[in-house]
């Protein structure tokens, strides 16, 4: 049995025309000539380690194409370029996954754009992804006219797929968790590395004989590629994890959540209450706001890390007590299990078997099975989230009574609150 896509979903088709229409004015098609050793094929830039990405229209096209796109979707205009990097905010459920994949391929049609990378906040949603290109396949093959494209995981034990991703004229989408690739940023300038120092370095940044004597992540930053982020608050919350994105010298960076938090120069919003109104989402589930006494879901923050007697990290978790949970401070190791540590707290009982520990200065984290993943100081089910549930509460709350004092119909329109 094969799944079926719906091509023609017009809010997914503003999603991706939001990204596409941000180039507006870059060409597609460039007349070859040899300068500087590089020649210019369609919309890619030939070098000596392959072909990357090429834009020619100007930051000031870019800013006034932004511009008239938020115009155009009712979002506040910024008054200044936030970088090259493009926010798209979907609700959850609403076909994330499949607009960045498909904008992927109208980028190429539009522009000739071919090198790709999808960064993921975890192995989980990395999974993920991958299956989301699998099953999805054949429906881009039928809309794109078999376009050919391949797409793999980064793994430094497969450095024939980098550079095939620099080399290839092909759609190439490489996949990559951030915890595994942010400890492959150098800590210093090479030049200022001892022989010490580099033999510290990940593989990918070390010279290597089978990539000519180059560093593989000259091959990827040579590809200029287009970065896609997956749940940026979830990935670039560090300068490590930061470091790590601007390392892979990204032509552009669109980034994709429900709930951003830098969104920069956003382009799209399908917010809570329009899937709502779609009808795209059945009903909006919010918490209390209390975070200190909202115990019903799963609470971990990684405080810190050690490795002098074994590897470790020290969390803090709502364990059991005979006067209900409470904030509790613990030292766990590889293979423990969150849900013997709080007392056999049923919010812990699925996804909280400590995986692996990173204690490396700068880039420590904490991954549990199920890909669930936190960096130093990060924590889950606090106040942060119990903050977003409230704004989102507020909103669908005045949204109702805007409704009522209307005269507007709110039969059907209510959303379930606990």
């Amino acid at each position: 049995m094969k799944l079926k896509f719906d091509p023609s979903l017009q809010y997914q088709q503003d999603a991706i025309s939001a990204v596409v229409s941000v180039f507006n004015g870059q060409p597609y098609v460039q007349t070859g000539a040899m300068a500087f050793q590089s020649l210019q094929i369609g919309g890619l830039f030939q070098t000596e380690l392959g072909m990357g990405n090429r834009l020619i229209i100007p930051d000031e096209t870019i800013l006034t194409n932004i511009r008239t796109i938020q115009e155009a979707n009712r979002i506040e205009k910024v008054t200044a370029l936030e970088g090259r990097e493009f926010s798209v905010e979907m609700e959850t459920g609403t076909g994330k996954t499949y607009v960045y994949l498909r904008t992927i391929f109208e980028l190429n049609k539009v522009y000739g754009f071919k090198k790709f990378i999808i960064v993921v906040p975890s192995v989980a949603i990395r999974e993920g992804v991958l299956k989301s290109i699998e099953v999805t396949k054949d429906h881009f093959q039928t809309l794109y006219e078999n376009f050919p494209f391949d797409y793999f995981v980064y793994d430094s034990k497969r450095l024939g797929k980098v550079r095939q991703f620099a080399s290839s004229n092909q759609i190439q989408i490489m996949v990559i968790n951030i915890q595994s690739f942010q400890k492959d940023v150098a800590d210093k300038d090479l030049t200022e590395m001892t022989e010490d120092d580099l033999k510290k370095l990940n593989v990918i940044n070390r010279e290597n004989d089978r990539m000519s004597g180059r560093r593989p992540i000259e091959f990827i930053q040579a590809a200029n590629p287009i970065v896609i982020i997956d749940e940026p608050q979830s990935v670039d919350t560090t300068e490590k994890s930061k470091r790590a994105i601007r390392n892979l010298n990204p032509l552009v960076t669109l980034r994709y959540s429900a709930t951003h938090r830098d969104p920069y120069n956003l382009i799209y919003r399908l917010d809570p209450i329009k899937a709502y109104d779609l009808r795209l989402v059945k009903r909006i589930e919010v918490a209390s706001v209390r975070s200190g006494d909202n115990f019903n879901d799963a609470y971990v923050k990684l405080l810190k890390t050690d490795n002098k007697n074994g590897i470790k990290a020290q969390v803090e978790i709502h364990k059991a007590s005979p006067s209900g949970p409470k904030a509790t401070k613990m030292w766990v190791k590889q293979g423990d299990d969150l849900f013997v540590k709080s007392g056999e707290r049923e919010v812990y009982r699925d996804g909280y078997i400590v995986q692996n520990i990173d204690c490396t200065p700068g880039s420590e984290y904490l991954e549990f099975n199920q890909g669930k993943f936190l960096e130093m100081g990060q924590e889950v089910g606090g106040t942060g989230e119990d903050l977003m549930k409230a704004q989102v509460y507020e909103t669908v709350e005045q949204h109702l009574k805007r409704a009522r004092s209307q005269g507007q119909g709110t039969q059907g329109a209510f959303a379930l609150f606990h």
